[in-house]
């Protein structure tokens, strides 16, 4: 074999060999890296839809909106209900109340809050509605027209769901100039990225129509069609 021959033969073992090598490292990147925190935008989202639904079964007539400030506030609490085995209710483990956290969050005006745990590594909406819907307190912070501003977070671990929601009255300004009320306009605060505002019904899929077809035996059964987890479509 000629001495060019050879050369390239060993050229393409060295690519060879460091193909193989690169494969291997990223392989092992791939096992090692940890899988990514679950995205409950869909189960947050379809939350606010059951709100939205049950609050024009009371007769409301605005549609209630998704607000940064109360999402932050949601999410400060869900996750220090996740972390903290002790709480399932509305104060903190500081202490703080939801209106506490929601002035921290920017948030102008009055607040209510209802909080779902679950003792397993999901929950969905049925098993939140069913939480709140039958609670006369958490029913009628639900069905309150005035709360026309809302936020939802949801945390898992793997023996624990911890989902809140915080639901606001906005306040209003008198605009010095010419004496009418205007909105007030909270200071910019970021919006979570895995919670982008949406609206209030959501598009849905097939799974969706499986997931409806499930839920709605048992509501039929209570007598209430359609089952209140659903906005009219």
């Amino acid at each position: 074999m000629t001495k060019t021959g050879m050369t390239i033969r060993t050229v393409l073992r060295r690519a060879a060999t460091a193909y193989a090598l690169g494969v291997l490292a990223v392989g092992t990147e791939l096992v090692a890296t940890p899988v990514a925190h679950a995205d409950n935008k869909r189960l947050n989202d379809g939350v606010v839809a059951n709100v939205y639904t049950i609050q024009h079964q009371a007769g409301c007539t605005n549609d209630i909106k998704i607000n940064p400030q109360l999402q932050l506030a949601a999410q400060r609490h869900a996750v220090d209900v996740l972390n903290n085995r002790n709480l399932d209710g509305d104060t903190g483990s500081d202490g703080s109340t939801p209106q506490d956290r929601a002035n921290a969050a920017g948030f102008h005006g009055k607040v209510a809050e209802t909080v779902a745990t679950n003792p397993a590594v999901a929950i969905n909406g049925i098993e939140i509605l069913n939480q709140w819907y039958y609670n006369p307190a958490d029913f009628a912070i639900m069905r309150d027209c005035a709360n026309t501003a809302i936020g939802v977070w949801s945390e898992n671990s793997p023996d624990r769901t911890v989902v809140v929601a915080m639901y606001g009255q906005p306040q209003e300004v008198v605009d010095a100039t010419h004496g009418k009320p205007s909105p007030a306009v909270p200071p910019p605060t970021p919006v979570p990225a895995e919670n982008v505002p949406i609206d209030p019904s959501p598009d849905y899929d097939a799974s969706d129509e499986i997931e409806f077809g499930v839920d709605w035996f048992p509501w039929i059964l209570r007598g209430v069609y359609p089952p209140p987890a659903y906005p009219p479509q």
